[in-house]
């Protein structure tokens, strides 16, 4: 219970005091967006940045930890995409876009802090490894089987220019990038600037959460709950089991299984909304279903800490 109390109901009473706030009226819709957008384009990209800049890339990226961590998640979409499809009889371009779904998980803006509360700042290498290919991974998937369902004779070129276009435009993937390339060629950063990044990337995750408090007051409970149930189901409990199970299999150490584990067991994020609003399917059980798996997260993650907890982790 001191886990619950201590370590997860803080992160998820912040989502809360937004969630009240735009509630009540004190912020409006325009005021959330502008905090929304200050966290993943400015905040979100400088903590990345310095936390992929300085990432000791030889012991940190693991494939033992990535293949992890994506191999339930790629299980996921398929799960998720054949479920819809063969058990719920929705078309093919509905079936990606909740595939979607159970694919990507919360890992900023749930994984990160409760990875953090629960294990310390220094245990946070994993969560980063697995962060700097999050975002490029899923959305390659996504776009690119939502190419095919669509089937309207877009060749290969096209829907690869479309999947570059989308990574090139998005602040947290060029952030990532930017620390990849100043790792790896040793690019000294001065400390003035090293402070002046810090102190943007401290205010990300608080006014992240903050702002998804707002932006879940948007989204109402509609929808086939029966899919809803199903892909909440596949998020919270199928993708971190198969984790748990390939990350004993390869022998991850403590620190990268626990963050394997708590990103995997984290509830979908706000972009499994923007992908299937971006193809105008399945929206509204898309918005319900992170809603709804945020809402049971607050248990979910609770156990899986408690079963890292039994298990010595």
């Amino acid at each position: 219970m001191s886990t619950l109390v201590d370590i997860v109901l803080p992160v998820f009473l912040v989502i809360g005091f937004g969630y009240l706030v735009r509630w009540r009226r004190l912020l409006d819709d325009g005021a959330v967006d502008g905090l929304m957008r200050f966290a993943q384009s400015v905040a979100i990209p400088c903590l990345l940045f310095l936390a992929i800049a300085r990432l000791d890339l030889g012991a940190e990226f693991d494939l033992a930890l990535l293949g992890s961590f994506y191999t339930g998640a790629v299980s996921g979409f398929a799960a998720g995409l054949l479920g819809a499809r063969l058990l719920f009889g929705r078309p093919w371009p509905d079936a990606v876009a909740f595939g979607f779904v159970t694919l990507f998980s919360n890992s900023l803006l749930l994984g990160l802090p409760i990875t953090e509360r629960a294990f310390g700042p220094d245990a946070l290498a994993g969560n980063y490894a697995i962060i700097s290919i999050h975002a490029p991974i899923c959305y390659a998937i996504g776009i690119t089987a939502m190419e095919i369902a669509r089937a309207q004779g877009a060749g290969p070129w096209d829907t690869l220019r479309q999947i570059t276009r989308a990574m090139t435009r998005n602040m947290l993937v060029l952030a990532i990038a930017a620390g990849f390339v100043v790792n790896l060629m040793h690019v000294p950063l001065p400390g003035v600037l090293v402070e002046a990044l810090t102190l943007l990337g401290r205010a990300a995750l608080p006014t992240a959460l903050f702002a998804l408090g707002g932006v879940l007051y948007l989204y109402r409970p509609e929808g086939d709950l029966r899919i809803v149930t199903y892909l909440c189901l596949i998020s919270l409990f199928v993708h971190p089991a198969i984790t748990w199970g390939l990350g004993l299999a390869l022998g991850l150490n403590v620190d990268q299984f626990r963050s394997a584990i708590v990103t995997a067991a984290s509830a979908p994020g706000i972009n499994a909304y923007i992908f299937a609003n971006l193809y105008g399917v399945g929206k509204r059980v898309a918005a319900t279903t992170v809603l709804v798996a945020t809402g049971l997260s607050i248990l979910t993650v609770w156990g899986w800490l408690a079963m890292l907890a039994a298990f010595g982790y």
